[in-house]
């Protein structure tokens, strides 16, 4: 290993990044484990950014001629200079590192494209593509159009350890062409296909566990067989600390034909909880698997003699005693309750007149126990919370309420109408609902991908159609577990498709007038087979009439458009109504507020002198909750404050601002531009408690340089 070490130092003397490269091959050959989920560590992703203007020290792609649909050179190339022509024409001049011989070309700028590797520190920006707003004062919830690994290193900067849940549906590895690993589709055929899909993941789930609040939150990925069983290890290695479980859910009653064997009707939901998260017990139909559905016309009376373990009269000697009843002619009632039999039989203690004694004993014979001690007893007698059961003599069986049940009479959840002969309560459940946590086997209509899936997509924006669309109801269900006892989460998916995640949580919202807010990223990737016609007709990536088409403007911006409006992109009123849970025709549109966001990438230097404030400024908003007003620029005070946050650039206006802030009842985040950490702290000082101060651009600058080389494997 030493002699490695000095190895790897000699080529970092001679050349930098050779040595950087195998130092950080070398480390992760040291971290291989050889147990648990092992894999090959592929090079990390690359990721084209056509709509990037390039710029000197920028690593690029020569783009083939347009017109032509081969690939063209894969190769990076660094940009050493860009020379202006005539005015208008900018050549970039280029050059291959490492190369033996040196090589060298000149290329005209718009024929590159602008390549970033996953272990290059990104400075992201937003820049706003239009908003939607019907939801008053709500929040707004965000749609990002970005490469997901880098949309995610950006909300390390707003979102860090805020995120209540995240729902993701990642690509299945089908083997079909609907996901690209370096640029290139990974089929069926490719012999590292599992290894790649799990570097993949493992780099975006590192992130997320970054985003997730470790006190109380959830993570869901949905899956089908291909890879569920290398996620469910994944998961295991990547969230030591989670909980996971994994539930099968039908999405299709009549299942998808798979030749020679069954057909498949199901796919899998894995659900990764950490700190305090439960699911929370929920009112559910008996499609659920309901496994107790009794509460319909009374409360539930549990058996008094224990069952199960810790059973018998030896486990808990004080617990077997015996229950004195006397039968009248309007029933039997308590008479009074014994002290408990230490030792001996229970024929040697003497029985009151007209009484007769029920104790603790099985079915076998063997001498067992109550649920509760005689002054326990005694307690639920008087408190009406015991009863008597068909009279059998001394083999009658005995019930008692337990705690939670008797809770429910006490808080009136179950009103008391009377009282039986024995004394024990009569109540009336007619408003109560039962509420439960299902099993981990889900069967539900409602879940069906065809019906609430395709067909309802087809409804919001017709004649656009996406591969596989999640049902809304299933998504809907399995938040709702999560987040109905937080009106105000945070919701993310990086995987957004069509948008089915952001409808759920809007439609949360409406059943109990919530405040969530939903995160989606998803990038504008178009269709595999549509791609080969747009070359051929001379586009490119980054043209205007090819990102027209790409999932994020054709699909997933026009569904959420849809589904706040009630409009089709057409401007026709929706046809159709929602079927399950809340029902009410689709043409109402939903309350909600949403804006829509491409990611940009930003100069460092650029973001220090203040020059790319416009792009960072949403970044400033989201992470004051994404509610109110935009501070898009400053004015010529050099300081303004919105609804939710404050930004100041004129130290010299400081008390102003400081005057200001006070003054606004819901801000909560102020932002500072200095270099000076001596007048930060001193306007620090002056600001109202519960604000909190971040000091730009060093908290934006220094989170990202501690990103750096997140990517690599």
């Amino acid at each position: 290993m030493s002699r490695l070490t000095d190895l790897i130092r000699q080529a970092k003397a001679t050349d930098p990044q050779l040595g950087t490269d195998l130092e950080a091959e070398f480390r992760a050959l040291t971290r291989q484990r050889n147990f648990g989920l092992v894999f090959e560590k592929h090079k990390p992703e690359v990721v084209e950014l056509p709509q990037r203007p390039v710029r000197k020290g920028d690593k690029v792609r020569v783009l083939p001629p347009r017109g032509e649909v081969a690939a063209g050179d894969q190769r990076l190339w660094s940009v050493t200079k860009i020379e202006r022509i005539d005015g208008v024409r900018r050549n970039a001049h280029l050059l291959l590192p490492n190369a033996q011989p040196e090589q060298r070309q000149v290329v005209n700028v718009e024929d590159c494209v602008v390549v970033a590797e996953f272990r290059d520190p990104i400075y992201p920006g937003l820049v706003e593509t239009g908003r939607v707003g019907r939801g008053g004062d709500k929040p707004f919830h965000s749609v990002i159009n970005a490469e997901n690994f880098h949309a995610l290193e950006m909300l390390t900067y707003t979102h860090r350890h805020k995120i209540d849940v995240i729902y993701i549906d990642p690509p299945y590895n089908s083997g079909a062409r609907d996901w690209k690993y370096n640029n290139d589709y990974v089929g069926s055929d490719d012999d590292y296909r599992h290894s790649k899909w799990l570097s993949f993941m493992e780099r975006r789930l590192n992130v997320a566990k970054e985003l997730l609040n470790p006190d109380e939150s959830v993570l869901i990925v949905t899956i089908d067989e291909k890879e569920y069983l290398r996620l469910g290890l994944l998961l295991e290695q990547v969230f030591p600390e989670g909980r996971i479980t994994m539930v099968t859910s039908s999405i299709s009653a009549g299942g998808a034909s798979r030749a020679g064997t069954f057909s498949r009707s199901a796919e899998y939901l894995y659900f990764v909880q950490f700190g305090s998260s439960r699911p929370t017990p929920l009112p559910l139909t008996g499609e659920w698997n309901a496994v107790n559905t009794k509460n319909k016309e009374d409360i539930y009376w549990s058996r008094l003699l224990r069952a199960g373990t810790n059973a018998l009269r030896s486990d808990r000697p004080n617990q077997f005693y015996p229950i004195y009843l006397r039968l009248t002619d309007e029933g039997p009632v308590f008479d009074s309750i014994g002290e408990p039999l230490l030792e001996g039989d229970p024929d040697d203690r003497a029985t009151p007149a007209g009484c007769v004694a029920v104790w603790p004993i099985r079915k076998d014979g063997e001498y067992g126990r109550w649920q509760v001690s005689p002054e326990g007893m005694r307690d639920l007698v008087a408190a009406g919370c015991a009863r008597i059961g068909n009279w059998k003599g001394a083999t009658t069986t005995l019930y008692y309420l337990k705690r939670g049940e008797r809770a429910k009479v006490e808080n009136g959840i179950y009103p008391v109408t009377g009282h039986r002969v024995d004394g024990s309560v009569i109540t009336d459940a007619s408003e109560y609902q039962s509420t439960f946590v299902p099993t981990d086997v889900w069967r539900l209509t409602s879940h069906d991908a065809g019906n609430s899936g395709s067909r309802l997509i087809a409804h919001l924006i017709p004649g656009r159609k996406f591969n596989f669309p999640k049902s809304l109801y299933a998504v809907e269900d399995a938040l709702r577990f999560f987040v109905k006892n937080k009106p105000r989460a945070t919701i993310l998916d990086f995987f957004a498709g069509s948008g089915t995640t952001a409808h759920a949580v809007m439609r949360l919202n409406r059943e109990d007038d919530g405040r969530r807010q939903c995160i989606l990223v998803t990038n504008n990737e178009v269709a595999a087979d549509e791609q080969a016609a747009l070359r051929r007709s001379g586009l490119r990536p980054g043209d205007t009439d090819w990102e027209k088409w790409g999932i994020c403007d054709y699909l997933t911006k026009p569904r959420i458009e849809a589904a706040i409006t009630g409009k089709t992109p057409e401007g026709e009123p929706i046809k159709g109504e929602y079927k399950f849970n809340e029902q009410f025709p689709m043409g109402e549109g939903l309350e909600e507020n949403v804006v829509f966001y491409t990611l940009t990438y930003e100069a460092p230097l650029s973001v220090s002198h203040n020059r790319a404030f416009a792009r960072i400024a949403p970044l400033l908003w989201i992470r004051a909750g994404s509610q109110g007003r935009v501070i898009e620029a400053l004015p010529e005070r050099g300081w303004d404050v919105a609804e939710a946050y404050g930004v100041l650039e004129n130290l010299d206006r400081a008390r102003d601002f400081v005057k200001a802030v006070s003054e606004e009842a819901g801000l909560r985040t102020v932002y500072i531009v200095t270099d000076d950490e001596r007048r930060f702290q001193m306007i620090c000082a002056d600001l109202p408690s519960g604000v909190l101060p971040l000091r730009l651009y060093e908290s934006y600058l220094t989170n990202f340089e501690i990103n750096s080389g997140r990517g690599v494997a």
